[in-house]
């Protein structure tokens, strides 16, 4: 298993993650495989990720948007690859969608199997085992305007994550709260930091807090 969380940032703030993420791959010239949160200007969200994964020197890239019908022979290409990114975007959209579909379960498959799984802010929270962090703080959180129930997510790891976080009062009020409400630790990153998960270690990129049971901890400077 090999899963890389990506809190969000620009690509100069990335870099680090991006390059522990290519470290991953064994193929020389990998298949990238990018699945945006929805259609809706993911077209234009693929170009830019087309373009900055050329500048390491892949070349291979598929399109596969989960909110339009796909044929069988794409979806075959598309987990026969050697990465799937699933960007970022509404949670609560992007997992009804890929539930929807049916996809959960082979991109489970995919990363139980090997492949590289890497996921940006909402792609990231919904490998954990749900996607309740989505939904706080009050002022800085996903709509659930398609009214999704079910907050299971791929249950990957046995951690929630947090994204797009800053060191403030406010949201440590709100993420010590949550830490209490639940077993599994919140990791809580700031943009341009990230998490390398493999079966046999875990890594932390750029900054990072753990949230667990009320308390706050700095884990990686």
């Amino acid at each position: 298993m090999n899963l890389v969380f990506y809190s969000g940032g620009t690509e100069e703030e990335n870099l680090e993650v991006d390059e522990e993420c290519l470290h991953l791959l064994d193929n020389p010239n990998p298949t990238m495989v990018f699945i945006p949160s929805s259609s809706y200007d993911g077209e234009y969200e693929f170009r830019h990720f087309v373009r900055h994964y050329q500048t390491f020197g892949i070349t291979r890239f598929l399109y596969f948007p989960v909110d339009v019908p796909q044929d069988n022979v794409l979806l075959k290409e598309v987990f026969q690859s050697d990465l799937i990114h699933l960007d970022g975007g509404n949670t609560y959209y992007f997992l009804n969608c890929l539930r929807k579909r049916g996809y959960l379960a082979f991109l489970k498959e995919f990363a139980l199997s090997g492949g590289v799984l890497s996921g940006l802010s909402a792609g990231g929270i919904i490998m954990t085992p749900n996607i309740k962090t989505a939904g706080y703080p009050d002022f800085d959180c996903d709509e659930n305007e398609d009214g999704v129930t079910n907050l299971r997510g791929m249950n990957l790891v046995k951690f929630e994550f947090f994204p797009h976080y800053k060191n403030s009062l406010r949201y440590d009020r709100e993420l010590r709260k949550q830490s209490r409400l639940t077993k599994n630790p919140i990791f809580a990153l700031p943009d341009g930091s990230g998490i390398i998960k493999t079966e046999e270690s875990m890594q932390f990129v750029g900054k990072a807090w753990c949230f667990h049971q009320g308390v706050k901890t700095l884990i990686n400077t």
